[in-house]
């Protein structure tokens, strides 16, 4: 059967639309995620014998006509998009336009907004056919089975079969039963055969990391109970599943002989951490496999998994940058939001860091319960006494099928005329939550202010000059940042 499988056009004559970061957006600083889920999905259709065109038309900026013009020869029977909250109505427009002019084929929706709304999505355009709730890869290998067996009609009736979707019939949405998580990560394709196949791999840039990279998962889930993670709420229901070390280490190295000048790896496992004695037995297999001498990566932490014996090993691993989300300096609000750290555990992680010599990537958001001006300004303090390479400061966007979107929704913080509103015409982050005596412009200024204040330091800009005439890879990877960022530092004054 051939299927497409379409990463689609958004905001292309802003910049790369990252649709599967945590945050979906065009951001300031030029940061670009590869799309794991779809990639996934490419590798499950493939390895079961069917043909897969895989288009990222954000990383290639295409616009809808070229994006067009390159699925037309192919004539797909299934087309499948994934989509985000602030990208939903061009999405399932694409969608829908797809489907008019070939309207043999059947128009299927994944990600995180079609999970947590999946009647809102289906209602935008009659056109899509089926959404998909949860994990896609098992879901959408069903799905394709389906059709390529119901050659005569879509007999909406009999999709009840596939567990983890819902469809409009007889006017009415059907939604399956949920489907079961997938148990055996292992057996799923590696991410890297995706990439190296379907996509240019030099057009993925993460900010804090070396480039060219590339993005991995090595677990599904997280046992954390943060409020606003929408990820671990939506799609992975907070279960956590994780693949073999044996299984990362073939995957690593799978890499060092397809990708020969790609030296950094990022884990974007929502915590990499949790599990002390996996995290041992990776850095002691990288070590024997020979890996930590070929690759420079970095992982999302939490500031209470990780001790100061735990952080050397790594770095003798080869990691290179831990991503905490420090998040605030006030312990009420990290209660509130259920982040499950101490604010004093940031400071002990940072001096670890350091001692390790590994980078950090501190996360700061405002805007979540209990925020006032007042805790703002000691978070952008906090953030200067902790001083990480690198910050990036967020006003909280509370995201459909999260808590903190309950919460805003439960005490009327919520300001939007529709789900455009997530994002800038631009399309830089923006929040349409206004928490009581704040307002979203508020955060959204303050977030920019704190940006400023950080980045534009004289001590900051002396460190990173220094750090650039150390190694010409961070060099290369501070001047393209910069690069990206400077212009709304300046702009945003």
């Amino acid at each position: 059967m051939k299927i497409l499988l379409l990463n689609s056009p958004f905001k292309t004559e802003y910049g790369r639309f990252s649709r599967n970061s945590r945050s979906p957006a065009v951001t300031k600083s030029g940061t670009l995620y590869y799309p794991i889920w779809l990639a996934s999905v490419a590798g499950v259709l493939e390895k079961a014998g069917h043909d897969v065109l895989f288009i990222d038309a954000c990383a290639d900026k295409y616009t809808r006509e070229q994006t067009y013009e390159l699925v037309r020869p192919f004539n797909p029977s299934l087309i499948i998009l994934d989509t985000s909250t602030p990208s939903i109505y061009n999405d399932v427009e694409i969608g829908a336009e797809l489907k008019e002019f070939l309207p043999a084929s059947i128009v299927v929706l994944m990600g995180t907004h079609p999970t947590a709304m999946p009647e809102e999505t289906l209602a935008i355009n009659p056109r899509i056919d089926v959404v998909i709730r949860g994990e896609a890869d098992m879901t959408a290998l069903e799905i394709a089975t389906f059709f390529e067996r119901e050659t005569t009609s879509v007999a909406r009736g009999k999709l009840n079969e596939i567990n983890g979707i819902s469809f409009i019939d007889k006017n009415r949405v059907v939604h399956t039963p949920e489907r079961e998580r997938i148990k055996d990560l292992d057996s799923l394709p590696f991410l890297s055969q995706i990439y190296r196949k379907h996509l240019n791999y030099r057009s993925y840039f993460f900010s804090a990391a070396e480039h060219p990279m590339i993005m991995l998962m090595t677990s599904r889930g997280c046992p954390a109970k943060c409020n606003f993670c929408v990820y671990p709420q939506t799609v992975h229901k907070h279960q956590y599943v994780y693949r073999s070390v044996v299984n990362i280490i073939e995957e690593m190295k799978y890499i060092a002989e397809a990708f020969p000048d790609v030296y950094s790896v990022g884990f974007e496992d929502d915590t990499f951490t949790f599990n002390k004695k996996r995290l041992q037995e990776f850095c002691t297999a990288l070590v024997d496999a020979g890996l930590h001498k070929r690759f420079r990566w970095w992982v999302n932490a939490r500031v209470n998994t990780l001790d100061s014996d735990m952080m050397k090993m790594m770095k003798k691993a080869g990691c290179r940058l831990l991503i905490p989300g420090f998040e605030s300096s006030n312990q009420e609000i990290l209660d509130n939001i259920g982040k499950g750290t101490k604010v004093e555990d940031a400071l002990v992680f940072m001096e670890n860091a350091r001692k390790a010599g590994l980078l950090v990537h501190g996360c700061f958001m405002v805007g979540n319960q209990g925020e006032t001006r007042k805790t703002m300004e000691n978070t952008l303090r906090f953030a200067l006494k902790l001083n990480p390479d690198t910050a990036q400061f967020f006003p909280m966007i509370p995201y459909p099928g999260t808590k903190a979107y309950e919460w805003a929704l439960k005490n009327n913080y919520l300001r939007f005329s529709s789900f455009s509103d997530w994002l800038t015409n631009e399309g830089l982050h923006n929040t349409i939550l206004n928490p009581g005596m704040l307002t979203s412009e508020d955060l959204v200024r303050f977030c920019n202010y704190a940006r400023r204040r950080y980045y534009l330091r004289t001590s900051y800009i002396l460190r990173k000059a220094i750090q650039s005439l150390s190694s010409f890879s961070e060099m290369k990877r501070n001047f393209r940042a910069f690069r990206s960022i400077i212009s709304f530092l300046v702009k945003n004054k």
